[in-house]
């Protein structure tokens, strides 16, 4: 029998007259975590890596994490700049970068790019966008999305062989100054349940607290000030045991469980860790739920549930009986039973957006927080800035929330309210829900009607909880949980659109390709089926007239209509590479993964042809 077919695909140089020298960083805002500006031409004889960013998206949180290990490995030979584009009104604050830094550990220099000037110099068009300089301050590689790191790698071990051998390579650690708060008590706190009487043994109820920040579960007594205990050891970690001795990185969301529904009373979103906690409130045990685990096998539309999934919140939902846990990574709602130790898709393909109907043919955007009532599952989706509900009976609902790109401070009914960037929502008892407003700093009400603020002036409030009938909310650019004062009157503010430059399609046909070109020493290895894949739709769907769905090519000829004048493109590629050694049964594989969201206008003098670079290495 043969053996399997395996395609490989090769880098070859690009001739020195071929190469793109990378443009001067020159942005429209200031530094922040060194101490003096930097330029290419003081950083001439080292690696330069950008990461173009912006602190409301989940996977480009993913890429800080990715490429710590990197700059550990290069660090006297490699600069990292995070470019910080941002894409929220409250993301252009230098203030708003600094906590986020702060948050998400960011330990290399970030450069301000609040107009996007750098990201149109280097022809990003999402978020997160890589792109790798050589010594010489040539452009070698330019890669969107995740899973980049490994092939990163493997160019820069290549590369500094060459400029080493050449005299043109020059070592020497790179300095930042790290942005610090005052301590306080709590650090990025993110979300909070009530604790019963009942549950804990205790004389009264409890709070307890996601304190991110700290890497840590407190609990505190009713006046969310005092502390009653902490569970973990505050360093960044996975690590399970006693209370003591126990690690979590970032942890977010928490659900009280029905009593006996697990041998734990509490499951926790430890999210930069991608899995589930389990805490046991008689002696603050913690144990893993291993999320990814659960999934494997698992499959939208669109193709597998990848494995980094960024769980930002958990509920429990009776009228199913199951955990649902708001995986903002991967833009699903999952659903996990405990007693089966199984998890399967609730709602999402993985395609970012916003549609609604049949839930597991919908788009969710970052689901970032939960909140069940009766036959609903209400959620924020964090960037669409829209509130949406998913029914007992699969489909989903919109009651707030336009696209990716809109955004606001609005109230009023749903054709006009806006948010921007929630992520939390707490259901009141009423029959109306609280949503925590984060980027525009305020509490907000949605009562079926329209949208209402019950409080501004907060620091990127993130979750909320009702003690006896209070509000109670987690504040968490202020490190605190608060009682907010409310607000009277209505807010009347404007609505937003990200100024993100558009590409001008003709109408007709157009021709889309993704570039995805493997580092020396990988190949795309179709052994056990396709190697890539591409998911192709547009919003307003009338856009497209031909070209959407999934295909294993990166390559796809698009029909664009010409009455709809503009819109977006959703497009979602991946490839798998793996290390071209064939005397290893087995070799390492690695998946590069990318949604963009490409807005368009249709004009008779626009391009044929786009194309999105995955993995560019030249």
């Amino acid at each position: 029998m043969a053996p399997p077919r395996r395609r490989c695909a090769y880098v070859t140089p690009s001739p020195p007259s071929a190469r793109v020298r990378a443009p001067h960083l020159a942005a429209s805002g200031g530094w922040l975590n060194t101490d003096h500006p930097l330029t290419l031409a003081s950083l001439r004889g080292r690696f330069v890596l950008l990461d173009f960013w912006t602190f409301c998206c989940a996977n480009c949180l993913h890429v800080i994490d990715e490429l710590r290990p990197l700059e550990r490995r290069y660090g006297d030979i490699l600069t990292v700049v995070g470019v910080h584009s941002p894409k929220f009104a409250h993301e252009a604050d230098p203030a708003a970068v600094a906590a986020a830094i702060e948050r998400y550990e960011v330990e290399h220099p970030v450069l301000l790019d609040p107009e996007l000037l750098l990201w149109r110099q280097y022809a990003v068009r999402a978020w997160p966008t890589l792109v790798l300089i050589d010594p010489e301050g040539y452009v070698v590689a330019h890669a969107a999305g995740e899973g980049q790191s490994s092939a990163l790698d493997a160019m820069i071990a290549a590369l500094a062989i060459e400029h080493e051998a050449r005299g043109t390579l020059r070592r020497g650690a790179t300095p930042h100054i790290p942005v610090h708060s005052a301590t306080s008590a709590l650090r990025f706190p993110a979300k909070a349940v009530l604790l019963p009487a009942a549950r804990t043994g205790r004389d009264d109820d409890t709070i307890l607290v996601a304190d991110a920040g700290h890497h840590q579960i407190v609990e505190l007594a009713l006046d969310a000030r005092t502390e009653v205990r902490r569970i973990g050891t505050g360093d960044r970690g996975r690590r399970d045991g006693r209370a003591d001795g126990a690690e979590f990185a970032e942890p977010n969301g928490l659900a009280l469980l029905p009593a006996g529904a697990a041998p734990y009373d509490v499951v926790a979103a430890d999210t930069a860790n991608h899995i589930l906690r389990g805490i046991r409130l008689s002696d603050g045990a913690v144990t893993t739920i291993d999320l990814p685990g659960l999934l494997e096998g698992a499959r939208t539309v669109t193709g597998p549930v990848p494995r980094v999934l960024s769980p930002w919140d958990v509920a429990w939902w009776p009228a199913l009986d199951r955990l649902v846990v708001a995986a903002a990574g991967v833009h699903l709602l999952i659903s996990v039973d405990l007693h089966a130790g199984t998890a399967t898709v609730l709602a999402g393909t993985s395609v970012e957006g916003l549609r609604d109907g049949e839930a597991l043919d919908g788009w969710l955007a970052q689901p970032s927080g939960l909140a069940a009532d009766g036959d609903r599952m209400w959620f924020v989706d964090a960037e669409t800035s829209s509130l949406r509900w998913l029914g007992i009976e699969g489909q989903l609902h919109t009651c707030v929330g336009e696209g990716l790109f809109d955004f606001g401070l609005v109230d009023g009914p749903a054709d006009v309210a806006r948010l921007q960037h929630p992520l939390g929502v707490t259901a009141s008892g009423d029959g109306s829900v609280v949503v925590l407003d984060t980027y525009n700093g305020a509490v907000r009400r949605w009562d079926g009607i329209a949208l209402s603020t019950l409080a501004t002036g907060l620091a990127e409030p993130s979750g909320a909880l009702m003690v006896r009938g209070d509000l109670v909310v987690v504040e968490s650019g202020a490190h605190r949980l608060v009682r907010p004062a409310p607000l009277a009157g209505s807010v009347n503010g404007i609505a937003e659109h990200t100024n993100r430059p558009a590409t001008s399609l003709a109408p007709g046909g157009i021709t889309l390709n993704v570039i995805f070109t493997p580092p020396a020493g990988r190949c795309l290895d179709e052994r056990y089926g396709p190697a890539t894949q591409l998911t192709v739709s547009a919003s307003p769907p009338e856009l497209l007239r031909d070209g959407a769905g999934t295909t294993s090519e990166l390559t796809r000829h698009l029909i664009v209509d010409s009455s709809v004048p503009e819109g977006v493109l959703h497009v979602s590629a991946q490839a798998a590479s793996c290390d071209n050694d064939r005397a290893v049964e087995h070799p390492a594989c690695y998946l590069a993964r990318q949604d963009w969201g490409v807005p368009v206008t249709i004009a008779d003098d626009g391009t044929r042809s786009l194309e999105l670079a995955l993995l560019d290495a030249r």
